[in-house]
């Protein structure tokens, strides 16, 4: 079992950055691809970012790409997000996951084995 804690999410201005941080605990995310993904009210799941544990190579969704930057420290055991220029459309409650397979499928499909709780981006205008 992997249990994911979200931080760093809050009320922001539009044109705003946050990093958001997801702590692992329970086993080495060193075995797994990570991702983040948001949801706001009334929309499905989103995938916005997924990255790999073998070779780094990271996926981004077209919404988010140019803004958003995803990382991952093993010997943290922490995945990281970086938003930049912060839009009102980004406000959703946004997750963090550990899954397998490729990146870009576990961002498309939304598919993943252990997902945090989230945590809250509003962006006002």
């Amino acid at each position: 079992q992997v249990q994911l804690v979200e931080s760093g999410g809050g009320l922001v201005q539009a044109g705003g950055s946050l990093r958001l941080s997801c702590a692992a605990s329970g086993r080495t995310i060193r075995s797994y691809a990570m991702g983040w993904f948001r949801q706001a009210p009334g929309k499905e799941r989103e995938g916005l970012s997924c990255i790999s544990n073998r070779n780094g190579n990271t996926y981004f969704s077209d919404s988010v790409k140019g803004r958003f930057t995803t990382s991952r420290d093993n010997a943290k055991n922490t995945l990281y997000l970086q938003i930049n220029n912060l839009k009102p459309e980004d406000t959703a409650v946004y997750y963090c996951a550990a899954g397998l397979g490729r990146p870009q499928t576990m961002c498309e499909d939304i598919i993943a084995l252990y997902w945090g709780q989230g945590t809250q981006v509003t962006v006002s205008s």
